[in-house]
C-alpha cells in the first residue's frame, strides 16, 4: 500500500474531493502528482503527507467541511458513536512527562505507545516520527502537537490507537508561531483514512472547545480522559 499509485478517481475518493478539484490542485502545482502520458497519477505516501499537512493548517471552516465529508462516508454520526473512547484509554495518558527536548518527547511518546501493547515495531515508529518532523513540525499554535508517523503501515500496530502526553515543562517543538508546546497526541493508525479523520476530529476538539485549557488544569489521567471524551461529545453534537 505505501508505494501504490492512485489514479484521479482514487485520489478524489481518498481525499474526499471531487475529481475536478483534484485536477485544479494538480494544475496549480498545489498537490504532489506525476503525469504518465496524458494521465495524472499520485503516489500514496505523497498524498498522505500532503493531506496531513493541509489538515494541520486548516482554519475552522475548511476543517469542519472536511470532517463532515469524512464522517458521513466512513463513520456513524449517532450520538453514541465516538472515536476517543475507542482509541484512547486512561492508562495511555501520561500527565506529567519529564521530557524537555523535542528528541526526548518523541522517545517518551513512543515508550508510552509501547505500553499500550498495540505497538509491534518501536524502532520503526520512532524513526518514522523523526522523519515526519523533519518534513514539517506537527506542532500547532496554542501549545499543542499532533504527532504521527510519516507513513501508516498496517503491520506496525495491532490496532489503531492514540496516546497522550503532557509535559511538566514547556518544550520548543517548532510551532509556527514559535511558541512552546506541552500537550502531545500521538496518532497511531493502521489506515490512512482513519488517520485523516482522527486528525480532523482532534483539530476541531482543540480549536472549537476549551479542551486545552481544561487539560492544563489537571494532572490526573482519568480526569484527562473524561475531559477528552466530553470535548468530543461537544464536537459530535455540533456537526
Amino acid at each position: 500500500m505505501p508505494y501504490r499509485m492512485f489514479n484521479l478517481a482514487e485520489t478524489a475518493e481518498f481525499l474526499h474531493l471531487t475529481e475536478h478539484r483534484v485536477e485544479e490542485l494538480a494544475r496549480r502545482g498545489e498537490i504532489p502528482c506525476e503525469r504518465h502520458g496524458g494521465r495524472l497519477v499520485f503516489r500514496h505516501n505523497d498524498l498522505d503527507e500532503w493531506a496531513s499537512r493541509q489538515l494541520l493548517g486548516f482554519d475552522d471552516e475548511p476543517l469542519s467541511d472536511f470532517h463532515r465529508r469524512s464522517t458521513a462516508k466512513y463513520h456513524d454520526l449517532s450520538h453514541d458513536v465516538a472515536i476517543i473512547p475507542t482509541l484512547i484509554q486512561p492508562d495511555w495518558i501520561q500527565p506529567q512527562m519529564s521530557s524537555r527536548t523535542k528528541a526526548s518527547v518523541l522517545r517518551d511518546m513512543v515508550e508510552l505507545a509501547e505500553s499500550t501493547g498495540k505497538l509491534c515495531y518501536r524502532a520503526e515508529l520512532l524513526e518514522s516520527l523523526i522523519e515526519r518532523e523533519k518534513l514539517c513540525s506537527t506542532a500547532l499554535s496554542g501549545g499543542l502537537a499532533l504527532l504521527h508517523p510519516r507513513n501508516h503501515e498496517p503491520y506496525m500496530f495491532e490496532d489503531s490507537f492514540i496516546v497522550v502526553g503532557k509535559t511538566i515543562a514547556q518544550v520548543p517543538f517548532g510551532s509556527p508561531d514559535r511558541s512552546t508546546t506541552d500537550i502531545f497526541f500521538l496518532i497511531c493508525s493502521q489506515d490512512d483514512r482513519i488517520h485523516l479523520h482522527v486528525l480532523a476530529r482532534l483539530c476541531m476538539m482543540c480549536h472549537q472547545t476549551s479542551l486545552l485549557l481544561e487539560m492544563r488544569d489537571s494532572n490526573d489521567a482519568a480526569e484527562l480522559h473524561r475531559i477528552l471524551v466530553a470535548s468530543e461529545e461537544k464536537i459530535i453534537k455540533s456537526i
